[in-house]
């Protein structure tokens, strides 16, 4: 999916406010993708659901991975929950939630999970292949767009789908002292 294809996407998604990506940030080393990581730990609200969206291949388990390194869970114990389906990580400043939806058939099978618990349990609740489960999702959530670019090089696209997200994200950015802004509202 191309990223202008997936912010018309997020267009119809959302029934209040439409939300183009607020900045861009782009990884050319697995360091970067570390600091991009490091950075969503330090200013993810508690409480806050993240949707990963990319292909087979472009970096939503290591993204997870730099984020739960941030929270202060040891590197190497973040696996991808593909074949079970949700991982949690209690090790850090905030529990994780990790969950995967590429093997889910529809919705009914994602709500079997009990996602709505996650959601509100205080934690920072990741999604890979959200794609495939956004209309079971709490509409005020931050979306990653992922691309690939080369061997080692992603382009992350953040978006906050509500107000209260953007302020986050404002920080990220300062943060990773890079990053175009790109705010329409």
């Amino acid at each position: 999916m191309t990223s202008s294809l997936w912010l018309r996407t997020l267009t119809t998604c959302h029934s209040t406010r439409a939300y183009d990506p607020m900045f861009t940030f782009t990884s050319h080393a697995e360091a970067d993708t570390e600091c991009l990581g490091a950075g969503l730990a330090e200013v993810l609200p508690a409480g806050c659901v993240v949707g990963l969206f990319g292909a087979l291949g472009a970096g939503k388990t290591r993204l997870v991975q730099a984020v739960a390194r941030g929270m202060g869970v040891a590197a190497g114990v973040v696996t991808s929950p593909t074949f079970v389906l949700l991982h949690q990580y209690l090790q850090g400043r905030l529990p994780i939630y990790h969950f995967d939806a590429y093997r889910l058939h529809d919705d009914d099978e994602f709500l079997e999970l009990g996602p709505e618990e996650y959601f509100s349990a205080g934690g920072i609740t990741l999604i890979e292949w959200a794609e495939r489960v956004s209309r079971c999702l709490p509409t005020e959530r931050l979306e990653i767009r992922i691309e690939a670019g080369g061997a080692n090089e992603r382009t992350f696209f953040l978006a906050a789908t509500c107000a209260e997200l953007e302020g986050p994200l404002v920080r990220l950015q300062a943060i990773l002292g890079r990053g175009k802004e790109v705010f329409r509202g």
